[in-house]
């Protein structure tokens, strides 16, 4: 990630537990390619792996947390399972703030998915889409807080796999039109509750917007290019 025209230095190499392992995975790196291209292109899939994972750091920690109370949290302890879960997200931001995983470009970007999350997650109960019927305290209009974290942990991948990869475009639509699809999408999210859901309309729309445009991710030394729509795919796969 750029700021000012100057590149961020690498969280991960801040954080002396990880400088042995950069170091060694350059060297496996340098061994790969000089055993021939079937070696390099095998290192550099597993390097798009781990790049991968450590993009979903936070958003695997929440999945952890949300599996492992579901499973393990005691029935009868005296703090509830919501509020455990908002207790524990917050105290996972500030480690990975304090640690150098994460940068506070980062973390600006995981605090608007949460209040969008939250806003979303409070529409969607309002309707009765759903519920959360555990009792907490740490609630808004009867939504736990920690739902937030769940669509903050989408912003956190989105934020922290554009720099991971270095993205850039060819033939990007302008920003006007953009807009406006985005914004239909949120609208959407609501209006169709009570009109026509135009879903497929949108995904339509996506599609003849975003066809023309070429992703190009740097996994290792060059950049590699995808369809941009592909990558669309790929990622709500993912996540």
């Amino acid at each position: 990630m750029e700021a000012g025209g100057k590149r961020e230095p690498s969280a991960a190499r801040n954080w002396p537990i990880l400088a042995g392992f950069i170091a060694a995975e350059r060297r496996v790196g340098l061994r790969a390619e000089a055993h021939g291209r079937l070696a390099a292109f095998a290192y550099e899939f597993l390097r798009f792996g781990i790049k991968q994972g450590w993009a979903c750091l936070f958003g695997g920690l929440i999945c952890a947390l949300l599996i492992g109370t579901h499973l393990f949290y005691p029935a009868q302890a005296p703090l509830g399972r919501y509020d455990f879960l908002t207790l524990a997200a917050v105290l996972i931001q500030i480690a990975l703030l304090s640690l150098g995983l994460e940068s506070w470009e980062e973390a600006k970007v995981i605090a608007i998915y949460h209040v969008v999350g939250t806003a979303m997650e409070v529409f969607k109960t309002g309707v009765g889409s759903w519920i959360y019927p555990e009792a907490s305290l740490l609630r808004l209009a009867g939504v736990p807080l920690f739902t937030g974290f769940m669509y903050a942990s989408i912003g956190s991948y989105i934020a922290r796999v554009w720099r991971l990869f270095d993205f850039r475009f060819t033939r990007h639509p302008p920003l006007a039109p953009t807009l406006v699809l985005a914004a239909a999408i949120y609208v959407n999210f609501f209006t169709h509750h009570y009109i026509a859901d135009m879903r497929m309309v949108l995904m339509v729309a996506s599609v003849v917007l975003f066809g023309p445009t070429t992703v190009h991710f740097k996994v290792w030394r060059t950049h590699r290019a995808m369809p941009l729509v592909v990558g669309f795919v790929l990622v709500a796969l993912f996540i």
